[in-house]
């Protein structure tokens, strides 16, 4: 009885124009655009600069700042007043003010003094932008006292800082971001299109020919999961491939450890969609109710904002999204490499999700005989 069920199910799903489609675009859609927009590193920001030195020092100061690709050199003024009139007429984001005898104090004195000031009415952008400008003038520094004492240019005030950064060594946002991203896929296409299924049936008028068929409500329900099963699975691979191709990025870790607990996280979240479709009563109630979830559950898996930084109710609440562990392996797998032994918490989680939303989809769904 099963396998006829199943290939009912596939057969709807392929003899539909608009699903096949969304099944391979939107994984296509979104790991192309996404990383690109979704991106928390702050470029592009203006600058004005009140050059009062006017030395060669202080020209290759700004020439180096410039040149960094943060920020764009769009006013130069001459006094910090002008400046500060730049910055209300959003002109500017930051003002970067070289004093008189910049140079000649860092040369005799070995030591010299500049203003950074930021446009904080965004806080991200005034804060990074402040944090980006220091360290470009502390590298400036540190070039210059290396120029002026080559013997002492190794280490300052005896202390040499040597940083490493691990895993992202570049610091690229999209490395980070791309692993979650294929985890949102999934939630995307393997939860709405499973509350929608039964919802839908039920508008048809088809839902009555099952409901006077001697199957069992264990083998409907698992009818209508395993294509959304297989679905998980070539939408993985259709980001895999355009993570590779399009951002050069693969898994340190094992392919089969990802699939592996894609097939849990599927299972629990199409659940979770059949449960939902078994209540609705219109697709449009299914649809809200979907999006209420997901919604919910992707603010609190960690997905932009990190659990840690969350306060102690929403890290408790946390702990109830299926998203969260996804999340976490995820980036494991790719970026440092774990192995399933490494990752015992999110193998249990993802299983007890995934018996709790079908077993409640068995028994939450109505079937008469």
């Amino acid at each position: 009885m099963l396998r006829y069920l199943l290939e009912k199910e596939f057969k709807q799903l392929v003899r539909n124009r608009f699903m096949p489609r969304v099944i391979v675009v939107m994984p296509l859609a979104v790991l192309l655009i996404v990383p690109l927009i979704a991106n928390f590193d702050v470029k592009n920001l203006n600058l004005s600069v009140v050059d009062g030195d006017r030395s060669p020092l202080s020209r290759r100061l700004v020439a180096k700042v410039s040149n960094s690709g943060y920020f764009i050199v769009t006013d130069t003024s001459g006094t910090y007043r002008q400046a500060l009139d730049s910055v209300e007429e959003e002109r500017a984001d930051i003002i970067l003010e070289i004093p008189p005898g910049f140079e000649r104090n860092l040369v005799k004195e070995g030591a010299a003094s500049l203003l950074i000031a930021a446009n904080t009415v965004n806080g991200t952008k005034g804060g990074l932008g402040s944090a980006y400008m220091s360290s470009i003038v502390s590298d400036f520094n540190i070039e210059v006292i290396a120029e002026m004492s080559p013997q002492s240019g190794a280490s300052i005030g005896g202390i040499s800082i040597d940083s490493t950064y691990r895993y992202n060594p570049h610091l690229e946002y999209p490395v980070f971001m791309i692993p979650a991203l294929m985890v949102m896929m999934l939630t995307m296409l393997c939860g709405f299109l499973p509350a929608l299924n039964i919802v839908m049936e039920k508008q048809r008028g088809t839902i009555e020919q099952m409901n006077v068929t001697p199957v069992r409500r264990s083998t409907f329900i698992l009818s209508k999961l395993i294509p959304y099963w297989v679905t998980g699975f070539v939408v993985l691979s259709v980001c895999f491939v355009v993570a590779w191709l399009v951002h050069d990025l693969v898994p340190r870790g094992s392919y089969l450890t990802i699939y592996g607990f894609s097939a849990l996280f599927v299972l629990a979240i199409s659940g979770l969609g059949l449960v939902i479709s078994n209540y609705a009563s219109s697709v449009q109630q299914a649809m809200f109710m979907m999006f209420f979830f997901v919604l919910s559950l992707i603010f609190l898996s960690g997905l932009y904002t990190p659990i840690a930084s969350m306060p102690g109710w929403a890290q408790v609440l946390s702990i109830f999204s299926p998203l969260k562990y996804l999340i976490v392996v995820m980036r494991q797998v790719f970026l440092i490499g774990a192995g399933a032994e490494e990752l015992s918490t999110p193998l249990v989680a993802l299983g007890g999700f995934a018996l709790f939303f079908n077993g409640w989809a068995i028994v939450s769904y109505k079937k008469s005989s």
